[in-house]
Formats: C-alpha cells, sequence, structure tokens
C-alpha cells in the first residue's frame, strides 16, 4: 500500500508539473508571438517573470502554512491569484490561436497585437469578476421530490452548505455573512458536506466562532470532507466543539421518520465502500426515506441500489475556475453540479459556499442551497 501510494503521488507530481510548465509556456510563446517580441531583453524579462510568478505561489503556501500572520494571509491571497489568471489565460490565448487560424483560412493577415491585447484586459477583467464572484454567494433554492415523505417532513426547508474552506481566507467576517444568509432562510435543519476547513494549521477554534451561530430547529449535521482528512479530523473536531454541530462518521439518526446517514470521507491513500457500510448501519431500512451526507458525489449506482433517497455532496465547485469545470464534468460523468433524479434516487451536488487554491470563482456561482421536500 505505502508503494503504491508513493507512486501515485510521483504520478501526480509530474502530472501538475507538466501542466503547470505547459501553461506556462504556451502564455511565453504566445505573447512573443502575438506581440512579435524580437528583443533578447523582452524574452529574458518575461520568462523571469513567468518563472517568479507560480514559484512565488507556492513560497505563499509555505509561508503561510509555517506562520499564520496578516501578511502571510495578504501575500498567500494576491499569489494565488496568479494561478486563476493563469487558467483564464491559457483557455483565451488558446481561443486567440484558433480566431488568427480561422482568420489566416479566410485569406486576411490577423492583427494579432490588438488580439493578444484584448485577450490580456479581458482576462484581467474577468479575473478581477471571479475574486468580486467568491465573496457574494447566492441562496440556491430546489426541490426534492422524496418517496413516502413523513407527513412532518412536507414544507420543512433543509439549508446545505459545503467547501466552505474556513482557513487563510474564508475567515470570520464572510463566515459570519454566510452564516447570517443561512439563519435568514429560517431552516427546520441544516447539512455541511465536507470541506469545511481548508487544511491550515493555526486557530481554527476561534475563527471557527461564529459556526456557533447557526440556527437550526432540527440540528446541524456535518461530514467530513477531503481537506479535513489533510488537516486532521481530530482538529477539525476540536475547532467545532464549542457549536451544536453534530459530527456523523458512518452514523445515522432519525427525525421524524427520517434516515440522515453520514459517511465520512476516506483517510488518505484508503477506499471505502458506501454500499456495504449503508447497508450495514444498524437500524437502516432501505424502504424508508433517507438521506445521504457524502462529500463526492460519486459511488452514485451504488447507493441507489441500497435504497438511498437522496444523496448531497459537494467537492467540486463546479470548476471554481474556467475552463476547470470541462474536466470535472468529465471525471464525475455530469454529475458535477446540480440535482439529478433516477427513479426514487435524487443527488444534488452543490458548487460549495468557498474557494480553494486561487481566491477565485470564474467557472461557477458559490451557493447556499435551500431544500424544500415534496
Amino acid at each position: 500500500m505505502a508503494q503504491s501510494n508513493y507512486f501515485l503521488f510521483t504520478l501526480f507530481l509530474i502530472i501538475a508539473l507538466s501542466v503547470l510548465f505547459g501553461s506556462h509556456y504556451l502564455v511565453y510563446y504566445s505573447i512573443v508571438s502575438f506581440f512579435r517580441l524580437t528583443s533578447y531583453n523582452a524574452k529574458f524579462a518575461l520568462v523571469i517573470v513567468l518563472c517568479a510568478l507560480p514559484l512565488n505561489f507556492f513560497l505563499a503556501s509555505y509561508l503561510a502554512h509555517w506562520k499564520e500572520s496578516l501578511f502571510t494571509r495578504f501575500y498567500y491571497f494576491g499569489a494565488s491569484i496568479w494561478l486563476g489568471v493563469l487558467a483564464g489565460l491559457v483557455f483565451f490565448l488558446a481561443l486567440g490561436w484558433v480566431i488568427i487560424g480561422i482568420i489566416r483560412l479566410t485569406g486576411f493577415s490577423p492583427d494579432t497585437r490588438l488580439i493578444g491585447t484584448a485577450i490580456i484586459i479581458f482576462t484581467l477583467l474577468y479575473s478581477a469578476y471571479g475574486v468580486w464572484n467568491v465573496f457574494h454567494p447566492i441562496v440556491k433554492e430546489i426541490s426534492v421530490k422524496i418517496n413516502n415523505l413523513p407527513d412532518s417532513w412536507r414544507g420543512m426547508r433543509a439549508v446545505q452548505i459545503s467547501d466552505l474552506h474556513i482557513g487563510h481566507i474564508i475567515r470570520g467576517k464572510f463566515l459570519s455573512s454566510v452564516i447570517e444568509t443561512v439563519n435568514v432562510q429560517n431552516p427546520d435543519i441544516v447539512f455541511i458536506t465536507g470541506d469545511l476547513f481548508d487544511g491550515m494549521d493555526g486557530d481554527l477554534e476561534s475563527i471557527s466562532n461564529p459556526l456557533a451561530n447557526i440556527r437550526s430547529r432540527e440540528g446541524i449535521y456535518f461530514v467530513t470532507g477531503n481537506h479535513e482528512t489533510y488537516l486532521g479530523v481530530d482538529k477539525a473536531a476540536e475547532a467545532i466543539k464549542n457549536t451544536q454541530i453534530m459530527t456523523l462518521s458512518d452514523q445515522m439518526v432519525k427525525i421524524k421518520g427520517m434516515q440522515i446517514i453520514g459517511l465520512s470521507y476516506p483517510e488518505r491513500g484508503q477506499g471505502k465502500n458506501n454500499s456495504e457500510i449503508i447497508r450495514n448501519i444498524p437500524g437502516y431500512d432501505p424502504s424508508s426515506p433517507s438521506i445521504l451526507l457524502y462529500h463526492s458525489p460519486t459511488q452514485i449506482e451504488e447507493v441507489k441500489n441500497e435504497g438511498i433517497s437522496l444523496q448531497l455532496s459537494g467537492h467540486t465547485h463546479n470548476g471554481q475556475i474556467l475552463p476547470l469545470g470541462f474536466i470535472t464534468k468529465l471525471i464525475y460523468k455530469g454529475h458535477d453540479y446540480g440535482l439529478f433524479q433516477d427513479g426514487n434516487f435524487s443527488l444534488y451536488t452543490s458548487s460549495g459556499v468557498g474557494v480553494w487554491g486561487p481566491t477565485m470563482r470564474t467557472a461557477s456561482k458559490p451557493e447556499i442551497v435551500v431544500i424544500k421536500f415534496e
């Protein structure tokens, strides 16, 4: 198992570094070509800048984890923005090459400087919108039909929040605004579907204090995500010990005839058979209505076959940054965002309300989900 984990980590590192290098090379090659740079000094300066920007992010990440302070948080915020800008640049530059190719096929000579300038300006404006978007989540209302829904659940309002990523960027002020929005919905029950924390060290309990202000008549239920495993599940539990949040770790509670099942995210290097765990939960009845909380929208067919009525997930951020949404859609087979219904089974995958990595959302809106049951 250790050798397998080492191999997978090495493979991931090679792929990640290859993508990072390839992205920066595309930016370098495109700028040199679009703006017809011939000066050695100009090309050398561009290389230095394009090498410094990603190294700056790695340094900021290390410093932010090594010692948390106002400086390291702002440094991390600024340095992380480059990765979001880079993703947009790669996408729009690639699109620019397609436009240039089409113009040349028609027999005209494209003004590459104009195209390059337009791409850079648009990418910067689009990135600025992405930063603004992070701090303006929407309230998304959905209705879900559940067979044999108890009468006591008709008209009930559940709120799902996912992927808050409390840490370097998402802190007390933003967290308080999210919780205020949750409370305005007057929820009967609240579900937190993983990645409540970002995986940073430091005084998590103090910045998590606003979580104690969530109001819900039937309770607040939380399952861990992959970032809790990076942080340490025990640290996450310690950070919320003074709140009303109940962690469900492969457990079930029954509320007014509804089975609420929470499955924790597997530790790094480990797998998990969700259907087997559900089947072996004491008292679970596949013929009775149920809600499954699991961070990732995976093993869908398996849990559906176990009689689960509704699965609530997050994890994908709905891509978060253009063009990553195409990748999440491919990986999660179209279940990366939204409400999906298949017979008596429903799945809702939230785009989440926080961010990971770059403090930017150009591919999706952050959301707080209100669920009405029919």
